[in-house]
């Protein structure tokens, strides 16, 4: 019989000792972590290094990371999580409620402001040759942000001029006044019908609602003495009416001036 072959084992992969040297550096390595986390005294970050290493050694457990309070003086030990945001509620809701409270402020000073006007326009009209007339075509409005005096019809202006009438300029004095002793800017507005302009001075009803917003503003500030900072001017012709131009009555208050006093932003 041929001799028989010896068998021959041959071991596959890495020796048996390095299974064991690996134990050894994973716990030499997990050894000198807790010692690096035990010599911190940050109780969040040990926490958090617990639960990794909890994670790494098959223990399913997500520790929550926390971040470190923030104390207001480096002496306290203890430290209030909520104490920061509770303090910048706090300063929130006091700097909301004194917005609220000089936003009413600011309305009930509009209000003031819109009845002081209505009491001196209601006199003027009383002394004026027939102010009584012409009482039904000068309104005060107090909107939310504004003061609108609205001067509708022949009130201020003849028709086709933008020179103001001498029976108006006592009546403007008074309002000049009441606006100059307060504060916002002052707008004066033009604007008129939708008539077409035949001859004369001006060649537009643009042009000519212009003209007369600049008039009052002129008025306002050479004689009523308000700061021309504070005073401005527009001209829409007929491209804003707030009645139908198809009837007498409609065209006669489109026909208007408005004076709009905007009140100071509210901080």
């Amino acid at each position: 019989m041929p001799e028989e072959e010896e068998n021959v084992v041959i071991n596959m992969g890495a020796p048996e000792w390095v299974v064991t040297f690996g134990d050894l550096m994973s716990l030499l390595l997990c050894f000198f972590v807790l010692l690096l986390s035990f010599s911190e005294t940050d109780k969040a970050k040990y926490k958090e290094v617990a639960g990794s290493l909890a994670k790494a050694f098959g223990v399913q457990y997500v520790s929550k990371r926390m971040q470190p309070p923030k104390g207001i003086s480096i002496v306290a030990k203890d430290f209030d999580q909520e104490l920061v945001p509770t303090k910048k509620r706090e300063e929130f809701i006091v700097m909301a409620n004194r917005k609220k409270e000089a936003e009413r402020i600011a309305a009930e000073k509009r209000k003031e402001v819109g009845e002081r006007l209505k009491r001196e326009i209601e006199e003027s009209l009383r002394n004026m040759p027939g102010g009584e007339e012409i009482g039904d075509l000068i309104h005060v409005n107090v909107g939310e942000n504004e003061v609108t005096i609205q001067l509708m019809g022949e009130t201020t202006f003849d028709s086709g001029k933008a020179e103001i009438k001498q029976e108006m300029l006592p009546l403007l004095k008074k309002i000049g006044i009441v606006l100059q002793e307060q504060t916002g800017d002052i707008i004066v507005m033009g604007h008129t019908d939708n008539v077409p302009i035949v001859g004369g001075r001006f060649k537009t009803n643009l042009a000519l609602s212009m003209a007369r917003a600049a008039s009052v503003a002129d008025f306002l500030i050479n004689v009523t003495h308000i700061k021309p900072e504070r005073v401005s001017t527009m001209g829409f012709g007929e491209y804003r009416p707030i009645e139908t131009n198809d009837t007498p009555e409609g065209r006669q208050r489109n026909r208007r001036v408005e004076i709009k006093l905007k009140s100071s932003p509210v901080e």
